[in-house]
């Protein structure tokens, strides 16, 4: 590294979209607790992720990563996080069969408590406040009281990403995650659908093949990987101070990992490679992810890309585009050709949720289904005319029957949005909703693997 890094470095750079704190010494009593606990993760299972992604990089696995757009410390319920992580799994399991390759399942899970903000503050009515960030800075409810960022719920945030881990491992390790039953979820939500025709078709298929192995005696009594999963978790690495205090040495290697997370990720708003969110990020070993909206030109990706992986480590960066329907085209292929060119190892994955909000009619910010399926489109296409392998999905969902976004199998109209509008930042897709999306997405994997068979043939 040019400069040398320590775990508080980047309190001497620039920084953006953090809260002010008004009581500086229990700030640092907060952070002083935190430091003192124990790791939510493990550098080995952040390394155990970066291989995953580094064959993710080369073609041979697929990167699934979904949750909430910022978990709710009032919405915390182990029904909920049972929900969403079933409804990854289902994702799962339909994407596996189009990809023909194994996928990785990283979830915006235990610990995605911080909003970035397009402005400090919010005005509704002629009165003024600071802008809701996420409940690990302060509350939902429009109130000054609630308004003022409080330190103290950095603890309840650690609290609460513990307690979902803990579940999610048993979920994951503890036969919940048995491939029969998540593909017999499946056909549940198959035999519900308008389009159950074209559904069932494909999950029959992968019921077929469950049964060909099991006949040959592949069964997750004796083949425990058919019983249990790799689940790991994320979030936008926002509150550096959070971040910080959860920052360990590894004994085994003498590398530093924020076992805040598996995997982190950097906002589009908080990029800058001089600032201090990718001088945090650039220290720690975990795999990281980087937005990409539509102002990231080739240069600054490239210098983003070398200041956070200087050794071209394979798995180490993963590229979340985020343009837009409409947009993909005029953006992505010069950032792809740039990375090619310079030879960088990266994952590309795509978010079609961020650049597709818009506000209803009825004054609700929402999603239309229809655009976010065609960014994703756009995205393969783009990648297939380049050459370059379009490697995963990065989206905004939960496993609760919420109206957040429009359209969709069952369609969710502009009246419907106030239904179950529960989302305390930005709209997500309904459990519905998400695996609809993973349907459409293996059948164009699957498209596209045809079509690599009769190009290989032909060649």
């Amino acid at each position: 590294m040019s400069e040398k890094w320590t775990p508080d470095s980047w309190r001497n750079k620039p920084i953006r979209q953090v809260p002010t704190y008004l009581d500086e010494e229990l700030v640092k009593s907060v952070e002083q607790d935190l430091t003192g606990f124990p790791p939510l993760v493990f550098a080995g299972e952040a390394r155990n992720l970066k291989k995953q992604l580094a064959e993710v990089s080369a073609g041979r696995g697929f990167l699934l990563q979904g949750g909430d757009c910022a978990e709710s410390f009032a919405e915390f319920h182990p029904n909920n996080i049972r929900d969403t992580f079933k409804v990854l799994l289902q994702m799962a399991v339909v994407l596996t069969y189009g990809a023909n390759r194994p996928v990785v399942k990283v979830g915006r899970l235990a610990g995605q408590f911080a909003k970035p903000r397009s402005a400090d503050t919010e005005t509704i009515n002629g009165v003024e406040l600071p802008s809701y960030r996420g409940d690990i800075i302060n509350g939902f409810d429009f109130t000054d009281e609630a308004r003022i960022p409080d330190p103290k719920r950095m603890l309840t945030a650690y609290s609460q990403a513990a307690s979902t881990l803990n579940l999610l491992r048993a979920f994951a390790q503890g036969g919940y995650a048995d491939l029969n039953q998540v593909q017999q979820w499946n056909m549940g939500f198959v035999a519900s659908r308008p389009q159950g025709e074209r559904y069932s078709e494909m999950a029959n298929r992968i019921q077929d093949a469950l049964a060909f192995m099991e006949a040959c005696g592949i069964k997750s009594e004796n083949v425990p990987q058919m019983a249990k999963t790799d689940f790991y978790t994320s979030h936008e690495a926002l509150l550096l101070r959070y971040e910080q205090a959860l920052t360990r040495v590894d004994s085994t290697t003498g590398e530093y990992y924020d076992t805040s997370a598996h995997m982190l990720w950097i906002g589009d708003r908080t990029r800058d490679p001089d600032e201090a969110h990718v001088e945090f990020l650039r220290g720690v070993g975990n795999p990281v992810g980087v937005k990409a909206g539509p102002s990231q030109d080739p240069e600054t990706l490239l210098r983003l890309i070398d200041k956070l992986n200087p050794t071209n480590e394979a798995g180490r960066i993963t590229v979340i585009c985020r343009f837009g329907a409409g947009n993909v085209d005029k953006h992505l292929p010069a950032l792809i050709r740039k990375v090619e060119q310079e030879g960088r190892n990266v994952v590309w994955s795509c978010d079609p949720m961020h650049g597709n909000t818009i506000k209803s009619s009825t004054g609700y910010k929402t999603r239309p289904f229809d655009r976010i399926l065609s960014e994703v489109r756009e995205f393969f296409d783009v990648h297939a005319a380049e050459g370059t392998y379009a490697g995963g999905l990065h989206f905004e969902m939960t496993g609760k029957d919420v109206t957040e976004c429009l359209g969709g199998a069952f369609e969710v109209t502009e009246e419907d949005l106030s239904d179950r509008y529960h989302t305390a930042c930005d709209p997500r897709l309904n459990a519905n909703q998400a695996l609809e999306l993973a349907f459409l997405i293996a059948e164009t994997l699957k498209d596209q693997r045809g079509e690599s068979k009769v190009a290989a043939i032909a060649s």
